[in-house]
């Protein structure tokens, strides 16, 4: 599988735990010689601006993180129109589905799934658009800028059983009549990690069910790094997750 990277997301860009020493390379480590990897390139203003007002985007230029940020929402897009012919992994940072148009907190500075889908949906290669945000929180980022416009559906599980968490997954994905499913890949929802719900197998199966309701559809998918926190476990599952996606019915 086609992974999007960039060395630039090994920097140290704050002192927040997305952006703690060591996380992309913990990943690297667990995923090479599995994957071929795809330099990212940056999104353009205009790309950023068709979800962002610019005033917020002269808030993250102030503080000196449009560079990796607009890196990122670009590593996105790059992942999503892979995803149109083949599974795609966005193994990009800064995270993004807590940023709102005007406004972004927890870790995150662009929507890169909102960035990526307006890009397809601009260019017109997709009708209808499912997330899946497995992130342990709520992605209100993503919600407050797409849920409106009216192509895609968001789903954020949020049960704390496990084997209800992957039967509420499978159900959504069963009904999804979707031409692009992509995934907001947050992996701190790990029993080692700070939700303590999920096991590393569960991401590759909810990469399975992915990978079948993309099949079904006639459709794509694709997936981007979202958060994780513990460097031991996070390369084990962004693994697991990838090999699933490359799983076949």
């Amino acid at each position: 599988m086609k992974v999007i990277y960039h060395k630039d997301f090994e920097e140290s860009y704050t002192s927040d735990p997305a952006a703690a020493p060591g996380r992309m390379e913990a990943v690297i480590n667990a995923i090479k010689g599995h994957v071929t990897l795809v330099k990212a390139t940056a999104a353009s203003e205009e790309d950023i601006a068709a979800v962002h007002t610019k005033t917020h985007m002269e808030r993250v230029r102030a503080a000196g993180l449009y560079d990796i940020s607009a890196l990122a929402a670009g590593g996105a897009i790059q992942a999503a129109q892979t995803g149109l012919t083949e599974p795609c992994f966005g193994l990009i940072r800064p995270p993004g589905h807590h940023a709102s148009a005007n406004a972004s907190w927890g870790f995150c500075y662009f929507n890169n799934m909102a960035v990526a889908l307006e890009k397809l949906k601009r260019e017109k290669k997709i009708d209808r658009a499912f997330v899946l945000d497995f992130d342990l929180h709520f992605g209100d980022g993503t919600v407050n800028i797409l849920e409106d416009r009216g192509y895609v559906t968001i789903y954020n599980p949020s049960t704390s059983n496990r084997d209800e968490y992957l039967r509420n997954v499978e159900k959504k994905l069963s009904a999804q009549q979707a031409d692009m499913i992509a995934i907001s890949a947050g992996f701190d929802n790990h029993k080692e990690d700070w939700g303590g719900v999920l096991a590393t197998q569960d991401y590759h199966e909810m990469g399975r069910m992915v990978r079948e309701a993309a099949l079904r559809n006639q459709g794509g998918c694709f997936a981007i790094l979202e958060g994780g926190y513990n460097h031991r476990v996070l390369g084990k599952n962004v693994l697991a997750l990838i090999q699933g996606l490359e799983s076949a019915p």
